[in-house]
């Protein structure tokens, strides 16, 4: 529950739908002529309007809490939290409907849940656990001296920088690398300990992999083209090619569902006993939740074609982010720039589709502008958790329903109390979103046959690796991988995961599964001690308001 309400009230979500909300018909100017270009597309029950009550939004100074701004806020709070609510439940139902065979058939590794398991299934066991501790006090003890460092720099501190390999590299065709850095962060190594070590590999190689692709363009004389070498189409291509793949795998598990559903004879049966909810109910609520989507975009000033065609490349999406994170348990998936409005823009050009059509689209960057945060991801490690512990799952899916639809309003609220208080000190998404619809108003975008031609390439790589791994029993590299690695903030954590995969090499290399398993409380115990000491640094910030020590960068 709190992981699906955290990645909602998250930066990729709430933070960023509030400043639209509130920010979009504040910043309108002469200049810009926001006014005259879009504003009579947007619904009033969208936004406020109001500029007295947006003075205080954006100013401070003022309270939440006044009647005026009570009223004003009530029925865009109601709208877009009932909508995410519906996004979050159509994810949700989504995840039922694959749980069981990615859950008890495939036995997926799902490396983010580890230390949750370990903390719950035996406690008292892990945390007497020594070589635990050892982890702990290693991780922990590197995040204290570094706080402290940041408080009084006569401590020497521990790292703590980005040291970036850009500079080095000066002349053509090296320079095109772009800012490679190279951190060291002890979650990350932690984390990556439990990815299957393909994956880990795969990871790293396709960032460099990446920036070789660069630098061979920059040979070819292709740094000329703006976009090249489309990095945010090929993995596009690439996640929806892993949803493809990951339909493919569960098939046979679908086919037998819909027999369930549509034939009565009990050879086609297929026992949903233990599940959250039964797979009709499951099936008829992910169609009736999408079908709202469109009825609510519609009515929003989309057209029906654009508003089906986007949400169907925004679930392929989900499915392949979800299923990737099962197998990789990457930290990062953001696909920054390569959500579906932007697949469509690109490919389509923005003349294929209406005002209201690009309008609604600006809108909808709140949940789509990066997936960091997404939520269906945690919606399935969720139930591997409650699978684990032997928890009822008809309670639990409804435990999700409710976090989700009570950390969206509060979200609003948390807010807006601190908005009308303080003011708002970053509405930057809102000039990026909707300076993105300026222009494709003013000078509409035609057909990007570069990107389009990406796209395809990313999806057909994808197959090519999991082809390949399936018929060579010693190909290192997995799809996943490819698709992942492309991330920006895969350049935080691809010298991690590289340092990660080198140390399981070498385990299994020379101790084998029984040293492997001997090392696992090690490096839980150092995701435990990054979090809890780096956390306690960030909490002391906000509790005294003062700048403090950042683990992350």
């Amino acid at each position: 529950m709190l992981s699906v309400a955290s990645g909602i009230s998250g930066l990729d979500m709430m933070q960023v739908l509030i400043t639209f909300v509130g920010g979009v018909k504040w910043m309108a100017t002469t200049e810009n002529e926001w006014q005259d270009l879009f504003f009579h597309y947007i619904p009033d029950w969208l936004v406020v309007s109001d500029a007295v009550v947006l003075n205080g939004f954006h100013e401070g100074d003022s309270s939440l809490y006044l009647k005026s701004h009570m009223i004003r806020w009530l029925t865009p709070v109601l709208v877009w939290s009932g909508f995410i609510s519906l996004l979050a439940f159509v994810m949700l139902c989504l995840t039922v409907i694959v749980r069981k065979q990615w859950i008890e058939s495939e036995k997926l590794s799902y490396p983010i849940i580890q230390l949750p398991l370990h903390l719950t299934l035996k406690p008292e066991l892990f945390l007497k656990n020594k070589i635990m501790w050892i982890g702990f006090i290693l991780a922990g003890g590197v995040d204290f001296i570094n706080g402290l460092h940041f408080l009084y720099p006569a401590v020497p501190g521990f790292g703590g920088q980005l040291y970036d390999l850009q500079p080095f590299f000066t002349t053509p065709p090296w320079n095109a690398i772009g800012w490679t850095p190279i951190p060291i962060f002890p979650y990350a190594v932690g984390l990556a300990f439990f990815m299957p070590l393909d994956l880990s590999f795969s990871c790293w190689f396709f960032y460099l992999f990446w920036k070789a692709e660069r630098v061979f363009g920059s040979v070819l004389g292709l740094r000329n083209l703006p976009k090249f070498p489309y990095i945010e189409a090929q993995t596009s291509g690439a996640y929806i090619g892993l949803c493809v793949l990951a339909i493919w795998s569960t098939r046979h598990h679908i086919k037998q569902m819909f027999s369930t559903i549509f034939h009565r004879n009990k050879t086609h049966n297929m026992d949903s006993t233990g599940e959250p909810i039964s797979y009709a109910n499951a099936l008829l609520g992910a169609v009736i939740g999408f079908t709202l989507l469109i009825v609510f975009s519609v009515k929003a000033g989309m057209t029906f074609g654009a508003s089906m065609i986007f949400f169907l490349i925004y679930f392929v999406l989900s499915i392949g982010i979800t299923r990737m994170r099962a197998e990789l348990g990457s930290p990062v998936h953001d696909l920054h720039r390569a959500g579906a409005h932007y697949m469509m823009v690109d490919t389509l050009g923005s003349r294929a589709f209406t005002p209201g059509d690009l309008t609604i689209f600006s809108f909808y960057q709140f949940f789509n502008r990066a997936y960091r945060g997404h939520i269906m991801p945690h919606q399935l490690e969720g139930f591997k958790l409650a699978e684990r512990s032997r928890m009822r799952l008809n309670k639990f899916f409804w435990a999700i329903i409710i976090a989700a639809v009570v950390s969206s309003v509060t979200s609003f609220w948390a807010a807006l109390d601190s908005f009308y208080r303080f003011g708002v000190s970053n509405v930057g998404k809102v000039p990026e979103s909707f300076g993105q619809l300026q222009r494709w108003l003013n000078m509409p975008s035609p057909v990007d046959y570069g990107a389009g031609l990406a796209i395809g390439v990313g999806f057909s790589f994808t197959f090519l690796l999991a082809v390949l791994r399936m018929n060579l029993f010693w190909w290192p590299l997995h799809p996943a991988g490819y698709a992942v690695a492309s991330n920006w903030s895969m350049n935080l954590f691809w010298f991690s995961i590289l340092i990660s995969w080198i140390i399981k090499y070498t385990i299994l290399r020379f101790g084998g599964l029984k040293l492997h398993r001997q090392g696992i409380p090690f490096f839980t115990g150092i995701i435990l001690g990054e979090f809890i000491i780096g956390g306690f640094w960030m909490i002391r910030g906000a509790f005294f308001g003062v700048p403090t020590y950042k683990f992350l960068f």
